[in-house]
C-alpha cells in the first residue's frame, strides 16, 4: 500500500545533540567530534543500504569526506544553542524496487537539495522485520542550515535589516545599537519552501507509479487539508517500534492498530456506499420515468430466469426461498421503489458521516486524557521557578528572574490552563481520568457496533440491487424503452 512520510526535524546544540554523532548514526559509520572529543560509533549498526554525500559545485571537495564536513560544521558554530543541520526522514515506496527508490531519491536530492546550493548527507535504510512484518525502506539526510559562500566559505545564516524612521535614518534601540530585524539569508527554512519540497516528493512518486501502470497516489497534506474524514495515528517513534517489534504491545501501538481497522473499514464502506448510490442512478436513468417502477418487478424477472435455467425441484425452491427474504426484508424496510431504496442508502451514508464526527471527538478526548499526566509531572517539574518568582519583591529583580526563565514560565502557565479545563478547583485527579477513558472505550465499542449493523444491512441491500439491475438489463421492457429513447432522439 502506497504510503508518505516525510518528516523533518533539525540538529540542535540547545538540545545536547551533536551532528557529528547524528550523521555517524545515519551511515552506520564510527565518527569522531572534535567539538566533543569522543568518538560515535555505529559500524555495527544494521540496515543501512548505503549512503554518500551530494555538494553543489562551489563547495570545497574535501566535505566529501563525512568527519571532515560535520566537524567543520561544528567548528563554524560557536554558541552553545546552536542549530547546525536540517535533518530529514522520508519513507520509501514498496511498489518501487530498491534501486528504483534508491534513484528517485538521488533525482529528488539533486533537483530540489544540491541545485538550492545546499550541502546533503544522504543514507538509505531498510532495518530488519520479523517474518510477516511490514517492509519499512525509508532514507535519511542531513543539511547543514549555514549556507556556503561562492567562494567556499561557510556565510551567514542571517543578516540584519535596519528599522528606519520617516527621515530614512535608523532608530536607536536604547542600548547603544539600532533596531533591527533578523532576516534569513535563505528559503530553506521557510514553511513555503518545507511545503514544496513535500509537495515534490509527492509529485515524483505519483509520476513514477504512473510510469508503472500502478493504480495508487500519495499525498502530502494532511487528511483534514484533503478533506479526508479518516483518524490520525499517533506518531509512535523509535521506543516504541522497538517494543512493538520484540513482541511486546504498547499502548500508542494498540491505539494505532484501532485506527487502521477502524479507518479501513470507513473507507471501504464509503466506497461500497458511492458505488451503490451510482448504480441506483443508472437503475432510475433506465427506468426512465418520474416515478421508479416498484423494486418487485425488477426482482421477480430476475428469479424467473434462475427458475428458467434451473435444473432441479429443489434449486426452484431455493430460489422462491431467497426471493421471499427479499421481499419481506423490502416490506420491513418499506423499500417498494428505487427512489425508497436510494433513500435508504443515503440515510446509512449521513449516518455514518454521524458516527465519524462521534469518533473524531472520541478520538481528541482520548488523546488529551493520555497527555494528562505529563502535563501534571511537567507542572511540578517546574513549580520551584514559579515559586521563586514569587518570592522576588523588587520589580527589576522580578523583570530580570522572569526574562532568565521566560520558556519555563510560559511551559508552566500553559500547562496549567490545560489542567484547569479539566480540574476547575486545581487538584489533579487521575482516577477520575481513567474512569473517562474507560467510558470512553465503552462508546467506542457502542460506536463500532454500529458501523458492523450498517455493514451487515448494506451487504443486503448490495445483494438486492445486483439482482433488480439484473432483472432490469435482461427483459422485453427495458429493451423495448431503449428503443423508444432512440426514436425519440432521432
Amino acid at each position: 500500500m502506497a504510503l508518505y512520510h516525510f518528516h523533518v526535524d533539525q540538529i540542535k546544540r540547545s538540545e545536547g545533540q551533536s551532528v557529528v554523532a547524528s550523521a555517524a548514526y545515519r551511515a552506520g559509520e564510527k565518527l569522531h567530534s572534535e567539538y566533543y572529543g569522543e568518538d560515535s560509533d555505529y559500524t555495527n549498526k544494521g540496515g543501512v543500504i548505503c549512503s554518500e554525500i551530494l555538494l553543489p559545485p562551489h563547495a570545497p571537495r574535501a566535505y566529501a569526506d563525512r568527519e571532515t564536513l560535520w566537524n567543520a560544521v561544528e567548528k563554524v558554530e560557536k554558541g552553545k544553542k546552536a542549530q547546525l543541520a536540517y535533518s530529514f526522514d522520508i519513507a520509501f515506496q514498496n511498489e518501487f524496487t530498491q534501486e528504483e527508490n534508491i534513484a528517485l531519491a538521488r533525482q529528488f536530492l539533486a533537483e530540489h537539495f544540491v541545485s538550492r546550493g545546499m550541502v546533503v548527507d544522504f543514507a538509505v535504510h531498510e532495518p530488519e522485520r520479523e517474518e510477516g512484518g511490514i517492509n519499512n525502506p525509508h532514507f535519511h539526510f542531513l543539511c547543514p542550515i549555514r549556507p556556503i559562500e561562492q567562494n567556499g566559505k561557510w556565510g551567514l545564516k542571517q543578516r540584519r535589516e535596519y528599522v528606519l524612521d520617516e527621515n530614512g535614518s535608523r532608530i536607536p534601540d536604547g542600548k547603544g545599537d539600532y533596531v533591527f530585524n533578523a532576516v534569513p539569508t535563505t528559503d530553506w527554512g521557510s514553511a513555503e519552501t518545507l511545503e514544496f519540497w513535500r509537495e515534490q516528493w509527492a509529485v515524483m512518486c505519483n509520476a513514477k507509479f504512473e510510469e508503472k501502470g500502478l493504480d495508487v497516489h500519495i499525498d502530502h497534506r494532511s487528511y483534514e487539508r484533503q478533506g479526508v474524514e479518516l483518524l490520525p495515528t499517533r506518531h509512535e517513534g523509535p521506543t516504541v517500534r522497538a517494543m512493538e517489534k520484540k513482541g511486546i504491545k504498547t499502548e500508542k501501538g494498540e491505539f494505532n492498530r484501532w485506527i487502521r481497522r477502524t479507518n479501513a473499514f470507513i473507507r471501504n464502506l464509503r466506497k461500497n456506499l458511492s458505488l451503490l448510490l451510482e448504480t441506483i442512478k443508472e437503475i432510475k436513468a433506465e427506468l426512465n420515468k418520474p416515478q421508479s417502477d416498484p423494486v418487485i418487478i425488477p426482482l421477480q424477472r430476475y428469479f424467473d430466469m434462475r427458475n428458467a435455467k434451473a435444473y432441479s425441484q429443489k434449486a426452484k425452491v431455493s430460489n422462491l426461498k431467497e426471493l421471499n427474504e427479499m421481499v419481506h426484508y423490502l416490506i420491513a424496510s418499506e423499500i417498494y421503489t428505487i427512489e425508497d431504496l436510494e433513500s435508504r442508502v443515503s440515510t446509512l451514508r449521513d449516518t455514518v458521516d454521524e458516527l465519524k464526527i462521534t469518533m473524531d471527538a472520541e478520538t481528541a478526548r482520548m488523546k488529551e486524557i493520555h497527555k494528562m499526566p505529563e502535563y501534571a509531572s511537567i507542572m511540578r517539574e517546574l513549580k520551584p521557578i514559579v515559586d521563586g518568582l514569587q518570592k522576588i519583591k523588587f520589580d527589576k529583580a522580578k523583570a530580570k528572574y522572569k526574562a532568565e526563565h521566560e520558556k519555563e514560565l510560559k511551559q508552566y502557565y500553559a500547562v496549567r490552563r490545560k489542567l484547569l479545563e479539566v480540574f476547575p478547583e486545581g487538584k489533579y485527579d487521575q482516577k477520575l481520568l481513567d474512569k473517562e477513558y474507560a467510558m470512553l472505550e465503552q462508546t467506542h465499542a457502542e460506536t463500532y457496533s454500529k458501523f458492523v449493523a450498517i455493514r451487515d444491512e448494506h451487504k443486503r441491500i448490495w445483494h438486492i440491487q445486483s439482482c433488480v439491475n439484473k432483472g432490469l438489463g435482461n427483459t422485453e421492457h427495458t429493451r423495448e424503452k431503449k428503443d423508444n429513447r432512440k426514436q425519440e432522439e432521432r
